[in-house]
């Protein structure tokens, strides 16, 4: 059972969530109930949090995709890496990074550009000329969005912006 505060994952320079340097911390839920390679959504009014615990320790982020807002809560969790579920983009827990870019490609928070994603040794997906492909093409794909968290016993707290 994850109890030591070395089990939480520091987050990223410059990826905390807004608001909540100085926010107090609610209890969300208990170590019991999540166990190894699992992933919770909690909600704290507007607020939906996803608590995760990895092969690399707890951490808390956005339960939504920074590419285009689904659920990440319904997607999947492996080793360190969380994968959207709506275009399949992968992003690193550990650093924040875009691992694989969502299947319709997309800016990257530097303002790159990533084609359209096509499976490993198979040709490359043209890139189609509509004004859905357009619009794709200027989804950027920014980074997570991480919330300070910690463990008082068996709870598991995180730092909700009032």
């Amino acid at each position: 059972m994850v109890t030591e505060l070395s089990q939480v994952m520091p987050i990223p320079a410059g990826l905390q969530a807004p608001g909540t340097k100085d926010a107090a911390f609610s209890p969300v839920m208990r170590v019991s109930e999540l166990g190894p390679g699992a992933m919770q959504r909690v909600s704290a009014g507007d607020l939906d949090v996803l608590i995760l615990r990895t092969s690399c320790g707890l951490i808390a982020i956005d339960d939504r995709c920074p590419h285009m807002a689904a659920p990440l809560s319904v997607g999947r969790l492996e080793g360190c890496e969380v994968q959207c579920p709506l275009h399949q983009g992968r992003f690193d827990l550990v650093s924040g990074d875009t691992v694989r870019f969502p299947t319709t490609g997309g800016l990257d928070a530097d303002g790159g550009y990533h084609a359209t994603w096509s499976p490993p040794g198979g040709p490359p997906k043209p890139e189609p000329s509509d004004d859905k492909a357009r619009a794709r093409a200027l989804t950027r794909v920014r980074r997570l969005r991480y919330y300070r968290l910690r463990v008082q016993g068996d709870d598991i707290e995180v730092a909700i912006p009032g």
